[in-house]
């Protein structure tokens, strides 16, 4: 009887044993199936992720920013304006340089500036003072036109970018953020339709908001064109700060002009294909011929 038992109790044992076997390699092979099909697939595989990643990167423009401190270092403590001054607009359509402007003009003086608007990247990274729109900052950021978004300020400030080059950094904006890139299948996104679309609305908008704050706004206006500040960056910012009304330390100013480059200044980065069409470029010349022409004329009103 004893034998019996001892001899079904090892059975069991023997059968426990097997099935455990058995689970091991059934593990083991599909582990290594697992492994054969991701390496197979891996460029596809990683590829797709990092599409995906790429198009939460674009929804997101900024995001990433805000996760981080300040890295930029200042010749001077930013504070705000005290006494208060005037509330002077720096409008400028997208793309046209405002943020670098801004960065400039808060190493130069240590005031900060403000803006209508509230980018969370921009707040954590320089900025303090986004959303702030009066007489506490040097001068306010806005994109915006229409009476409604000139009636806030007393004087102006209008920054001037070529179209295409505007228009481009802010498709770069979009799609990589305030220092960013877009990607070269960015601009063949559905076919070039998209991109196509891009081109015809914002320079529609870019025409509309410089024309608009150069011949609806009543008060002081000070022109700056871009391509002015990149090629002589003192003498550009000495005009600015004059029509501010603001005197600048020398040894700070220097300092400023030490810094000029900063983070907020977009790298160049060559294509290995033109985005514009022929027919795009005809259309961008046509429209910054006519800017320009006003430009002109309202700098020199006798020339008319």
């Amino acid at each position: 009887m004893l034998f019996t038992r001892v001899k079904f109790w090892g059975l069991v044992l023997l059968l426990f044993i097997y099935l455990i076997g058995v689970l091991l390699l059934s593990a083991l092979s599909l582990n290594e199936s697992k492994s054969t099909a991701l390496n197979k697939g891996s460029s596809a595989f990683t590829q797709h992720q990092i599409s995906k990643l790429k198009n939460f990167e674009y929804g997101l423009t900024g995001f990433k920013a805000a996760l981080r401190r300040s890295k930029i270092n200042w010749c001077t403590d930013l504070k705000y304006q005290d006494p208060p001054g005037e509330t002077i607009a720096l409008a400028s359509f997208p793309g046209s340089g405002n943020t670098w402007l801004r960065y400039l003009l808060q190493q130069a003086t240590g005031i900060y500036t403000g803006s209508v608007y509230k980018d969370f990247g921009l707040l954590k990274n320089g900025f303090p003072a986004e959303s702030v729109l009066n007489g506490s900052v040097l001068v306010v950021k806005t994109h915006e036109w229409g009476q409604k978004a000139r009636n806030r300020f007393t004087k102006a400030l209008l920054l001037v970018r070529s179209p295409g080059a505007a228009i481009q950094a802010e498709f770069n904006r979009q799609s990589g953020g305030h220092i960013g890139f877009a990607s070269p299948d960015r601009f063949k996104r559905l076919k070039g339709r998209y991109w196509q679309q891009f081109v015809s609305d914002k320079l529609r908008g870019w025409q509309q908001m410089n024309l608009d704050w150069l011949f609806n706004f009543t008060g002081p206006t000070h022109v700056i064109f871009y391509e002015q500040l990149v090629d002589d960056v003192p003498h550009t910012m000495r005009g600015v700060l004059d029509f501010i009304g603001i005197h600048v330390d020398p040894q700070l100013f220097k300092c400023a002009m030490d810094r000029r480059e900063g983070i907020y200044r977009r790298k160049k980065r060559v294509l290995n294909f033109d985005p514009y069409t022929k027919e795009m470029k005809e259309k961008l010349r046509e429209a910054q011929e006519k800017v320009y022409e006003a430009i002109y004329n309202f700098a020199a009103p006798a020339a008319r």
